[in-house]
């Protein structure tokens, strides 16, 4: 029996009201000081580099994390812990103790932003803060990094049905919700295909990463985020024994990029194909490197030549930071000076991906995601449409069932309904 006695709907209405603009408020001035100290510090040039601490000590991701930055890197991403993902719930406080990664709290956030803007400050130059809000927790971590100031965000709308098992019912609300959070707070959001390239083979399966570019930035404008926002991801992920197949990465980046020229793509590095032989995986992270700069990338991901070996050390990093410097500084404008042929290999293959994308999606049109998903249309994964982790927290509405967040972010986005809050 709950203590509190039923209050009258309107009483109840009045108090969460102020609670939501409280909030809002406080959101909103985040996103004005992100948006001063950006037009002051600027942030440096495209593509930006983004690099990951993952200690498992927020202490010790904050020296890592500043020393990146002092060596170049201009986004910093803090790994969760192994798992958090599929915790309902978010520890509290600072944290010393993670396993492959450091536990994604609201002080640990606050820890590292005022860190990030210390050495930016020092820099002039205006460091951006990732974290991740995907698993049993995308609204909850969302709303954290909306107070905290965080620049951007993991966001996948299908990541943790594909990759960690949660009902789908559950991932497509929370995904809803959240993404009205990040839209509200000027975040942009990072989407998770690289993923699909780890258990697909990327030449096969290169038109269902552009499809679900598609359908993760349809789900994102419905939430309220707008183009500038969308880090829609893409890898380089080929076979490096498959002949031409820079040619191939470089179709498939350039097609990635003229489709949707007003989003800041995430580029991700070579993984797969790592093999630990730090030499030969230095030449693939350049090649990286090239592909990126040539082709107008926006956000990238740096790829660590100890790959399948170990967490990144410091020198790891900063060798990586100067490989990424040199190849983007020496090929700045190339993407300007050259053309592709019209009847060439980089053609060809970019319009054999987009007629594959058509047809995909023509496919998942007529099944419907739940069950293309189900039937394993991405990354070769098949999950049950009512299965997964998370299936108890997804309740229908009630009659009185209220959420001031979501019809103040509605109307504050200008979205015609706000819709996909199924849990109570």
């Amino acid at each position: 029996m709950c203590s509190l006695e039923i209050q009258p709907p309107a009483r109840v209405e009045q108090v969460l009201a102020e609670y939501t603009q409280r909030a809002l408020e406080a959101i909103a001035r985040q996103r004005q000081t992100r948006e001063e100290l950006k037009a002051r510090l600027g942030t440096g040039p495209e593509p930006l580099k983004y690099v990951i601490v993952a200690s498992g000590n927020i202490f010790e991701d904050v020296k890592q994390a500043q020393a990146a930055a002092r060596h170049g890197a201009d986004i910093i991403a803090v790994i969760r812990t192994t798992a958090q993902s599929l915790l309902d719930y978010v520890p509290y406080g600072t944290t010393t103790e993670g396993f492959g990664g450091t536990y994604a709290t609201q002080a640990n956030f606050r820890l590292m932003r005022q860190a990030l803007d210390e050495v930016g400050e020092e820099l002039g130059r205006y460091i951006q803060l990732v974290n991740y809000c995907s698993g049993l927790c995308m609204p909850e971590i969302a709303a954290m990094g909306a107070l905290e100031r965080l620049d951007m965000m993991l966001n996948d709308a299908m990541y943790g049905i594909l990759f960690r098992d949660i009902n789908m019912d559950r991932t497509f609300a929370d995904q809803h919700f959240s993404r009205m959070i990040n839209a509200y707070a000027g975040i942009i959001i990072n989407t998770g295909e690289d993923n699909y390239l780890t258990t697909a083979d990327a030449y096969e399966q290169a038109h269902t990463v552009l499809a679900s570019n598609f359908i993760n930035e349809r789900l994102a404008l419905q939430a309220g985020l707008r183009p500038w926002q969308l880090g829609l991801g893409h890898a380089f992920e080929l076979d490096p024994k498959l002949p031409n197949g820079f040619l191939y990465e470089l179709a498939m980046a350039q097609t990635v990029r003229q489709i949707f020229p007003a989003s800041p793509l995430k580029y991700m590095p070579p993984t797969k194909y790592m093999t630990g032989d730090i030499f030969m995986g230095h030449v693939q992270n350049a090649m990286f490197n090239l592909a990126s700069v040539l082709t107008g990338q926006s956000i990238h991901l740096l790829g660590m030549l100890t790959e399948a070996i170990h967490t990144p050390y410091l020198s790891d990093r900063i060798l990586s930071l100067e490989n990424a410097k040199y190849v983007m500084e020496n090929a700045r404008d190339l993407g300007r000076e050259i053309t592709f042929k019209p009847d060439g290999l980089i053609q060809k293959r970019s319009e054999e991906i987009v007629a594959k994308t058509v047809a995909f999606l023509e496919e998942i049109a007529q099944l419907g995601l739940k069950r293309a998903i189900s039937q394993g249309y991405f990354a070769d994964i098949k999950r049950p449409p009512a299965g997964g982790k998370g299936r108890e927290g997804v309740v229908r509405k009630g009659i009185d069932y209220v959420n001031p967040f979501m019809e103040r972010l509605g109307r504050e986005l200008g979205l015609q309904a706000a819709e996909g809050g199924k849990r109570s």
